[in-house]
């Protein structure tokens, strides 16, 4: 796998801990009392029984290890040369070169063309004098 498919794997891993660590916590937090003026509220028990406070830990320190990952990662690309206009003028030096090789390709293919049609045209009349029973013409 190429390093900008790892990075964008490691991009949704980070969205999906947050999305994950987040919602977690929205769901398990236990109530705090707002104001004075409210009343206290009711004790927060979770259905599993799991400590509530160990859980941000555990969460954070998945989602700090997926962004170190990330910056692990970021840091082995390679670094660009001179700038973005170097970047560009070497971006435009391959665009030419792939057109002039585009344009050898396409001459290559109109002489395999133009043999492939010269070598059917023998292959009929090789036929067509098969089937005649005749012999060929010593041109």
């Amino acid at each position: 796998m190429d390093i900008i498919s790892q990075l964008q794997e490691q991009v949704n891993l980070i969205a999906h801990l947050a999305f994950n660590t987040v919602g977690t916590l929205q769901r398990d937090a236990p109530p705090n009392r707002l104001s004075p003026n409210y009343p206290e509220p009711p004790p927060h028990t979770t259905e599993d029984g799991t400590n509530f406070s160990e859980q941000p830990k555990l969460m954070s320190s998945a989602l700090v290890k997926a962004a170190k990952q990330f910056d692990a990662l970021v840091t082995a690309l390679p670094i660009s040369e001179g700038g973005e206009e170097a970047q560009i003028k070497r971006i435009t030096e391959l665009q030419a070169e792939n057109d002039a090789i585009g344009q050898e390709l396409q001459k290559q293919l109109e002489a395999a063309e133009k043999e492939l049609n010269e070598v059917q045209e023998l292959f009929r009349q090789a036929s067509d004098n098969c089937l005649n029973l005749k012999k060929p013409d010593d041109n």
